[in-house]
């Protein structure tokens, strides 16, 4: 066994820190410049991030050739360049993004009537109006203006680019409305919505997978000037291997104010960028402008398990074994953990982030958290059962 071989550099290089990361390697990796000549099809270069003719994209869709030499840029400039693209007029049609305007803004002005508004993962609460799952209640409130709404090349080229086929778009619209303050910079989902301490049980390599499973993007539905504060990036950033640790530390955080881009946009473009990249949304300084864009966040049909299981039938079966051998002491935290993990859910997504909100921090309690919490208070068979029946309506989307 050489050096470089020990138990402890092994276990060194698999499990990170919160205080993992080096910040004069990362200032290195965010201070490069975005050549045009490394981005042959892009039309231009605008604060280090390559701009795309969204004419082009729809020229390039249905020429097999054409559509992979585009695909490939983007995603070279995703894993190894600045890691964000901006296409320009990308749906042209302005009447079918007007028409989805219309649907969000119902659903927005319902939300408000009944008080069942959408908060944010990184933003005070009011700060502006989320619509959740807005790619099902547009589908189901105008199926027509829907299938006009994502005939788009532009998305779909982007998706498969970053993801391959099976992809699943889910979309989240975001309304920052006249004095909406600033998101505090992140990295998004997965990792991104953990806390640093949380994201360190994860070993090293899936820090490096995170970023493949999803694919962050925004359609701007209004024209986005610099006032209305379109969502600020610093390119090169997914860059860093340890961000997910890092970015969230004073010295990242001070960084990023004192060195991110901010892309205004108009009515009709994309953009789409690797979700390691640090961004945040900006603050409205504007009077008048309610910067409304549809958040789309793709994920690889690849995040499935081989089987359906039903882990609630598991858990109900389970508990009431579980707290008999927890309370006569013939389990330890660690077999207790062993087969809480082996039996029920212990990620809290997908789920309905109306209905089931979060709970002292980004996600709310997953099935394995409240089988804890229930063997912690000693709950019976039947109180169990009732928590669990909560959930199953909280996910359903019945309150």
């Amino acid at each position: 066994m050489d050096a470089t071989s020990t138990p402890k550099t092994r276990r060194d290089a698999v499990w990170l820190t919160t205080e993992s990361g080096d910040f004069d390697s990362f200032k290195s990796q965010v201070t490069q410049e975005t050549r045009a000549a490394d981005w042959p099809l892009a039309d231009s270069i605008a604060q280090n991030v390559p701009l795309y003719s969204g004419k082009a994209v729809r020229a390039a869709a249905p020429n097999p050739s054409d559509r992979k030499d585009l695909m490939a840029e983007w995603v070279n400039v995703m894993l190894r360049g600045p890691g964000i693209i901006v296409i320009k007029d990308a749906m042209p049609d302005h009447a079918v993004i007007d028409r989805a305007t219309a649907v969000f803004d119902d659903i927005i002005n319902e939300q408000r009537a009944t008080g069942a508004g959408g908060g944010d993962h990184f933003a005070k609460p009011g700060a502006n109006d989320r619509v959740w799952n807005a790619l099902e209640k547009h589908c189901v409130a105008d199926p027509a203006g829907f299938m006009d709404y994502y005939t788009s090349d532009a998305l779909a080229m982007a998706s498969e680019a970053w993801l391959g086929r099976g992809y699943q778009i889910t979309a989240q619209v975001n309304r920052v409305n006249p004095g909406g303050t600033a998101q505090t910079p992140h990295r998004d989902y997965h990792l991104g919505f953990m806390p640093a301490a949380q994201s360190a049980e994860y070993p090293s390599h899936v820090h490096g997978l995170s970023p493949l499973l999803t694919l962050q993007g925004a359609v701007a539905h209004v024209d986005m000037p610099l006032e209305s504060g379109p969502t600020l990036y610093l390119p090169y950033s997914q860059l860093m291997h340890e961000g997910y640790l890092a970015f969230g530390r004073p010295e990242y955080q001070a960084y990023f104010a004192g060195n991110h881009v901010q892309m205004p946009l108009e009515k009709g473009d994309a953009l789409f960028f690797n979700p390691a990249v640090m961004h945040g949304a900006g603050s409205n300084v504007s009077s008048d402008i309610y910067r409304l864009a549809n958040l789309l966040q793709i994920g690889s049909g690849f995040g499935r398990s081989i089987e359906a299981v039903d882990r609630t039938r598991m858990v109900r079966s389970l508990y009431p074994t579980l707290l008999t051998a927890m309370q006569s002491g013939a389990l330890t935290p660690t077999t207790l953990a062993n087969i809480v993990g082996a039996a029920a859910e212990g990620y809290p997504f997908p789920t309905n982030l109306d209905t089931d909100l979060p709970v002292g921090g980004l996600t709310p309690k997953s099935q394995a958290d409240l089988l804890m919490d229930a063997l912690d208070q000693g709950m019976n068979a039947a109180e169990m059962d009732a928590v669990l029946d909560r959930r199953l309506n909280r996910i359903a989307g019945r309150t």
